[in-house]
């Protein structure tokens, strides 16, 4: 099941490609591709998603950086740059930990194929939701996730154990929950720690996290990567810089690096994710009250 489930992926990650492809070439030939600068953007990529490799997530790292360090990412592209340049990086991650972890393939397809589908339905809606609304459904996830993060660092949610699948009821939670995820990922809230949060609920061991996380990532990506480029609701250059410089990051973590202080980290990830999502939040807020103004000064 576990070559199935490869060959799904392969098969994915040709759509994705194709369907990218095709259209960057056609933006490229009308001249507007979204000007940013190759730098940033790279340099952005390759730490993001060395970090994502490691269990930290890519997500919150990028939406932050473009405000700090003024990237220039419209709020409305940050979904569809989060989903289609973020897309090549977790295929590398997919590969790898599914092949090093052991885990129950029936666990694994059915989490993975939940939160594929969960991204479709997902994707279509975010996809064509304005600029507020998609600050304000970012800006929420974020805190979600900070919310999480913070619950298992401390101890509040319990869970976790040896288990390396699921059977009965707990299945079909992981399989639910995990499609939940999915359409989540998609407003720009990353799966890794609600997914970790899920699994360690539901009895499975840390270890076996990582492939139903990464895989799952990896499976809904593509899926919601093609909804957003058929609506063009990404920044085309940019994602195709950060997809390439964030694959050199994942093996860069996954072969070279052996550790680091990871609990540190996952403090500053939490702070970064608290302090994005207000700031979403509030321009979500602020922007109706401006668009009212410049109505009626009009």
């Amino acid at each position: 099941m576990l070559m199935a489930l490869r060959a799904i992926l392969v098969s994915l990650l040709g759509v994705y490609g194709y369907t990218f492809f095709k259209d960057y070439k056609q933006v490229k030939n009308q001249g507007k591709l979204d000007d940013i600068s190759p730098v940033k953007i790279g340099v952005l990529g390759g730490l993001a998603n060395f970090f994502d490799t490691l269990g930290i997530g890519s997500f919150a790292i990028i939406v932050s950086a473009n405000k700090f360090f003024k990237i220039g990412i419209k709020d409305r592209e940050l979904p569809g740059l989060l989903n289609v340049g973020c897309c090549l990086p977790v295929m590398c991650e997919a590969f790898i930990f599914t092949t090093v972890i052991k885990v129950d393939p029936v666990t694994l397809f059915a989490m993975l194929i939940a939160a594929a589908v969960g991204s479709y339905i997902g994707a279509g809606i975010i996809s064509k939701l304005d600029e507020s609304k998609v600050q304000l459904v970012m800006g929420l996830a974020l805190l979600v996730t900070a919310v999480l993060m913070f619950c298992s660092k401390m101890g509040y949610i319990q869970g976790g154990g040896d288990a390396i699948g699921l059977t009965g009821i707990n299945l079909v939670i992981g399989v639910i929950g995990n499609a939940i995820l999915g359409a989540l990922m998609t407003a720009g809230v990353g799966l890794f720690a609600p997914c970790m949060a899920l699994c360690y609920f539901l009895g499975l061991s840390p270890q076996v996290v990582f492939p139903i996380m990464m895989g799952s990532c990896a499976m809904l990506q593509p899926v919601s990567s093609v909804k957003f480029i058929k609506e063009g609701a990404y920044p085309r250059k940019a994602s195709l810089i950060l997809g390439l410089c964030g694959a050199v990051g994942v093996f860069v973590a996954a072969f070279i690096v052996k550790s680091l202080p990871i609990e540190t980290l996952k403090w500053v990830v939490m702070a970064v994710l608290v302090y994005t999502g207000a700031s979403m939040i509030a321009g979500a807020i602020k922007n109706p009250k401006q668009e009212e103004s410049n109505k009626l000064a009009a």
